[in-house]
């Protein structure tokens, strides 16, 4: 049975959502030649679009729009480069859809374009850290923010991580960027935390975090996982990238069972699905 969770407000936009019952679907669009997962199967601005809205009627709450691959040891991107694959998107399913729309970016034009193009939420895996002018972007909107922690950089992230305790680590890390983000003018109602699964994480650091959802939602905020088809599960169940979608859905239960109030995933219809048939099971 779901974790009895307390709502908590979360200020995006012109929204206040109340987080803290079914959780919010985010539908993973990646503009990129080079995912781990998808890559090079929406790089065109019309199938990125096509995909986005797809995935909207499949039911996700929020379309994360990505034009930069961050899978262990990915190259950058150009600022220009990431412009050109992502704001046209934003802006046409900005014209299609209603639905949240989120850009995920670690750089600050490319938020600001986006947000200017009719993105609402600015998701960054870096806790807004690899660019520090991506804070004032966000200061500067009434955007939400998704502030996730990254241990290293995607070039360097799986070289070996280590934490003394992953959890507390994490969490601690996580502590210091919503004061510090609050500092800067962006209110914690605004703000969302992740605990980057994946990202500088073995597949042990990954379970541990994934089992102790009340310890991150304890710094009062809510919590997005994103652990979609990860490699993590190729531990778990030794089954390749291909193969991860009853996997991927196992996880999004155990999290949303926890009190988790986002889940990025690929297979949205699949996931949702899953989500709703166990929520009207323990809440029957």
């Amino acid at each position: 049975m779901r974790s009895a969770v307390r709502e908590l407000p979360w200020q995006c936009s012109d929204q206040t959502i109340q987080l803290g019952g079914f959780p919010l679907i985010m539908g993973i669009v990646n503009v990129t030649p080079d995912s781990f997962s998808d890559g090079g199967n929406f790089l065109e601005r019309n199938a990125a679009v096509d995909h986005a809205l797809k995935l909207a009627d499949d039911g996700a709450d929020i379309l994360d729009i990505g034009g930069e691959s961050t899978r262990p040891n990915a190259e950058r991107v150009s600022v220009d480069e990431e412009l050109r694959r992502v704001i046209a998107v934003v802006a046409q399913v900005r014209q299609a859809t209603d639905r949240l729309i989120s850009i995920d970016t670690t750089k600050a034009e490319v938020a600001r374009q986006a947000l200017a193009a009719g993105a609402d939420i600015v998701n960054d895996i870096s806790g807004l850290t690899f660019e520090p002018n991506i804070v004032d972007v966000c200061a500067e909107s009434d955007c939400g923010v998704i502030c996730m922690h990254i241990l290293g950089t995607p070039q360097t992230m799986q070289a070996d991580p280590h934490y003394d305790n992953v959890v507390s680590d994490v969490c601690d890390f996580l502590s210091t960027r919503l004061n510090a983000l609050e500092e800067a003018g962006i209110a914690r109602d605004r703000v969302v935390t992740d605990p980057g699964i994946g990202f500088g994480k073995t597949a042990q650091h990954n379970v541990d975090l994934l089992s102790n959802i009340a310890a991150l939602r304890d710094l009062n905020r809510p919590v997005l996982i994103g652990h979609s088809r990860k490699r993590f599960l190729a531990k778990v169940l030794g089954r390749p990238v291909e193969e991860r979608t009853f996997g991927t859905i196992g996880v999004a239960i155990a999290v949303a069972a926890q009190g988790a109030d986002m889940i990025r995933v690929h297979d949205v219809r699949e996931t949702r699905d899953a989500l709703l048939a166990w929520h009207a099971i323990v809440n029957s």
